[in-house]
């Protein structure tokens, strides 16, 4: 049975294309009210317009942009029952050395801190009405070796164990995930392609949103999950292994 999430109240950061404007119409699909939100007003007004949402300019590593972005989210849809933390960009161009500081930190900024600013802002309603799911965008960048630039592999472990610790803080009250879109065709990620790119299909990663909205799945808050490889109701089949053994968790092994 497909899932249905008729009602439900979504904030989609990074809604206006790519990765996010595809889980901001998988969302509306299944029933739910979505607010789509990123920093170009073109691109959430037109992904808002096909999905009849909520259209929000709003930059995700600005305070008091992401408090207004709630306010409104909430005022004119709902209580917010799901927050898609997605916003991020990639490496700046250039060897590390000789990137502007402040524009490597940049990248930090929205990967690390944006995600932070929407989840403080979010949390304590969803603590006082005891409902409410957080998904993190996150991506085998934080652990997978090769990388050869520094700020964007950086900001993906972050904002991993970050996902991972504030599961383990709001444990019981809040699910909290974050997983991994695979490598999905975008206009971020268009440029590294060759001809044997291994793509991953860009519906995994919002078919994934929607499982994980469903609370199916809490059980398997805090664990680092793959859009294309992970198997939700295998390892949710599994779980007592999943603990036992810390399983779909970023670790030093010796």
């Amino acid at each position: 049975m497909a899932d249905d999430l008729t009602g439900q109240v979504a904030l989609v950061t990074g809604g206006g294309r790519g990765i996010g404007a595809n889980i901001a119409r998988e969302l509306a699909e299944v029933g739910a009210r979505v607010a789509v939100a990123a920093r170009t007003k073109g691109q959430v007004e037109d992904v808002a317009r096909q999905i009849n949402g909520l259209a929000l300019e709003a930059d995700v590593t600005d305070r008091g942009g992401v408090s207004r972005m709630v306010v409104e989210t909430e005022r004119n849809l709902g209580p917010i029952q799901l927050l898609v933390a997605n916003a991020g960009i990639g490496n700046q161009d250039g060897a590390t050395w000789d990137v502007d500081p402040g524009d490597w930190w940049r990248v930090l900024e929205v990967n690390v801190l944006g995600v932070h600013l929407c989840c403080r802002a979010v949390i304590p309603g969803m603590l006082e009405r005891g409902n409410g799911r957080i998904v993190i965008t996150g991506s085998g960048a934080a652990y997978l070796p090769g990388s050869d630039h520094t700020a964007y592999p950086a900001s993906k472990a972050a904002v991993c164990r970050y996902g991972e610790a504030l599961a383990n803080e709001l444990d019981g009250r809040i699910p909290v995930f974050f997983f991994s879109p695979g490598l999905v065709r975008t206009a971020m990620t268009e440029p590294m392609a060759t001809d044997d790119t291994p793509w991953t299909p860009p519906e995994c990663a919002p078919r994934l949103v929607v499982q994980l909205a469903s609370g199916r799945y809490d059980a398997l808050a805090g664990r680092y999950l793959h859009a294309e490889h992970d198997d939700l109701d295998d390892l949710l089949a599994r779980i007592d292994d999943v603990r036992e053994h810390d399983l779909n968790a970023i670790r030093l092994r010796r």
